[in-house]
């Protein structure tokens, strides 16, 4: 298997000061693989030498995933301080002293004393059963609420107050969401994740987080070919089709995937790219270490922007609510 050094690998910086590398492995296939084919795509990647992972208690293979780290640990392959480990609470797990336990499972599960970042994973508590339909929608979900969003943070903050995650994260946030509760944070996020890739650029939220000093991760980084059903609809654009990824793809000699992920970490996030096949990773990870894209090529991709939105999240919806978009207060103002 190819090696890439960790040291070839650009880095991002916290707000501590902290680097950490510009790239990750996403671990979310549930819907796809089973836990044991996540967390053996995990070992490879360990061995070729990504260093950033990110994990979710949903995913539903933390355990599969913590017995590869620790025999990576054991076995001399990577140090755990070598690691950023990232995890998320589920929204079923926001209640009071929830938060806690769903760190102390994660931990369990994962054979960790601490993980690297702990994400609230959506920012209200609308459960809904793994692998559901998209019309499948929970009675009791409700719309955000800063009160209970704020609840759910208190916790986050105790966990790392207690040692049990060195930084914290917010996922799948508005600008208006965050402009209502990052005055009230005691322990800012050091990380939000949200959909990035060339037909979904986020811009006035990726500046946003940018302006106050926090790093944006991005999921789909190449627009989720592969994702559920349920959020697939047919006007949705796909970033490895568009024609200026696939021109600059043909100019570069590279599988347009490749382009993407050039893109997000020029740009300044950090991509989370999933899968099983040890090529594709292997690849992944070194293309951010050769060959760059060019100024031009980047504002080919800036302005190609589509403003299409893949995971829209719709079985998260209240009652009352009429459009998944109401899950992004696109008036500017927080959706009711």
């Amino acid at each position: 298997m190819a090696f890439i050094d960790p040291k070839t690998v650009p880095q991002r910086t916290l707000f501590t000061g902290e680097k950490i590398p510009c790239i990750g492995m996403g671990t979310f296939g549930s819907d796809r693989f089973t836990p044991d084919q996540v967390s053996s795509a995990v070992a490879g990647a360990i061995r070729c030498g990504y260093r950033l992972f990110d994990c979710a208690s949903v995913y539903g293979n933390e355990d599969q995933i913590g017995k590869v780290f620790a025999r990576a640990f054991e076995e001399g392959v990577v140090k755990r301080e070598e690691l950023f480990v990232t995890s998320k609470v589920w929204n079923d797990m926001h209640g009071k002293g929830d938060v806690l336990l769903s760190m102390a499972k994660t931990l369990k599960d994962l054979r960790l004393d601490y993980v690297d970042a702990y994400f609230v994973h959506w920012p209200f508590p609308n459960y809904h059963a793994p692998g559901c339909g998209s019309d499948s929608r929970n009675p009791d979900s409700k719309p955000f609420s800063v009160e209970e969003f704020m609840l759910t943070w208190r916790q986050m903050e105790r966990l790392y107050e207690m040692g049990l995650t060195r930084y914290l994260g917010m996922s799948n946030m508005t600008i208006p969401k965050l402009k209502a509760v990052l005055p009230l944070v005691k322990i800012k996020p050091a990380l939000i994740e949200m959909e990035l890739h060339p037909a979904f650029q986020q811009p006035e939220l990726f500046d946003y987080c940018e302006a106050n000093r926090i790093v944006p991760v991005g999921f789909c980084p190449i627009g989720s070919p592969s994702r559920p059903e349920r959020d697939r609809t047919p006007e949705d654009v796909a970033a490895t089709e568009m024609p200026e990824v696939v021109e600059i793809a043909r100019a570069h000699g590279v599988h347009p995937a490749i382009i993407c992920l050039k893109w997000a970490a020029q740009r300044g996030q950090i991509p989370i790219p999933f899968s099983v096949k040890e090529p594709q990773y292997v690849s992944n990870l070194k293309c951010v270490t050769e060959d760059p894209l060019t100024d031009e090529e980047m504002e080919t991709l800036r302005a190609a922007d589509k403003n299409c939105r893949l995971i829209k999240g719709q079985v998260f919806l209240w009652p009352g609510a009429t459009h998944w978009q109401d899950l992004w207060d696109l008036n500017g103002e927080i959706t009711k």
